[in-house]
């Protein structure tokens, strides 16, 4: 502890930060203080705000004890992943990075990542490496992102059509003016419609290699329910945003999901309700995004063959 008033210190000198960092946090007082450990020691100049999710803990007490420096916003209820758009509101930087109570992002990662961004304005988000645990073991998804079909022509890495929502570097305009996350989705694939909408209005997503994301994932989380979610919500994206065979495909897998979950009853039920919500926003892609999801999806069935 004798090293925090060092820490604020220095952070205060940040003034001319170019970069923001958004983190939230729910129920997870010890994995948050220490990722603000890291997050405060880091070199780059960056401001750092927490969204606590309305925690039943003492989170939010503990980071003002510990971190009077940090911005503390403590969301009215958990608001699931929109917390992350409380935080947004809050930053005057061009660029926000987005990280989790269990994740922190390495030195120097932030700095580059503005320096990406400053030489490719199509670019509206960047998606970084992630490594998982002691071992610094890549995460699945990055290795995939990083042999992307859809290559990296006149980009600073390979273009995707989507991105992890905790592992994120965005221009701050770009996620205000797409509205941030949708608050009905809660968690689990909530990036995938934000994602949608910027490919629809021209924005490139890319895969930055160089910039890393350190995660030991928390003991604390509740694997069953996040997959249910995630099929939920994919259903729910496809409703909103993708061709009518799509649709359907994504409501079935969903359904299976649940069956498989042992809670079709109840589940089936909210995403059924949740249809009518869906159509009245519905709006189909364009066809480029379309076809670039066209190349994904048969090069990740190549992939499976194999």
């Amino acid at each position: 502890m004798s090293a925090l008033p060092k820490a604020s210190t220095s952070h205060a000198a940040q003034c001319d930060a170019r970069v923001s960092v958004v983190v939230l946090t729910y129920n997870r007082a010890e994995q948050v203080l220490d990722t603000l450990a890291r997050l405060t020691a880091l070199p780059d100049r960056v401001e750092i705000i927490v969204v606590d999710n309305a925690s039943t803990d003492d989170t939010a007490e503990r980071i003002t004890q510990a971190f009077p420096f940090v911005e503390l916003v403590v969301a009215p209820s958990n608001m699931g992943a929109a917390g992350r758009n409380l935080g947004v509101d809050k930053v005057r930087t061009e660029y926000v990075a987005f990280c989790d109570d269990d994740t922190w992002w390495g030195a120097g990662s932030l700095t580059r990542a503005a320096e990406i961004l400053d030489a490719s304005p199509r670019v509206a988000v960047l998606s970084a490496r992630v490594v998982v645990g002691e071992d610094g073991d890549a995460d699945e998804t990055c290795e995939r992102m990083r042999a992307s079909p859809l290559g990296a022509r006149g980009l600073p890495g390979p273009s995707l059509v989507g991105y992890m929502a905790g592992a994120s570097v965005f221009r701050t305009t770009v996620f205000k003016a797409m509205g941030g996350y949708e608050p009905r989705l809660f968690i689990g694939g909530e990036e995938s419609l934000l994602a949608l909408d910027m490919l629809d209005h021209g924005h490139a997503l890319v895969y930055a290699d160089e910039l890393v994301l350190h995660h030991h994932p928390s003991p604390i989380r509740d694997s069953a329910l996040r997959r249910r979610l995630l099929a939920r919500n994919a259903a729910w994206v496809a409703w909103l945003r993708l061709p009518l065979r799509e649709a359907i495909g994504s409501t079935v897998r969903a359904l299976g999901v649940m069956h498989r979950e042992r809670t079709l009853l109840n589940d089936a039920a909210q995403l059924l309700r949740g249809l009518p919500w869906a159509l009245t926003r519905r709006r189909v892609v364009g066809r480029h995004v379309q076809m670039m999801r066209a190349i994904v999806r048969d090069d990740d069935r190549r992939r499976e063959s194999r």
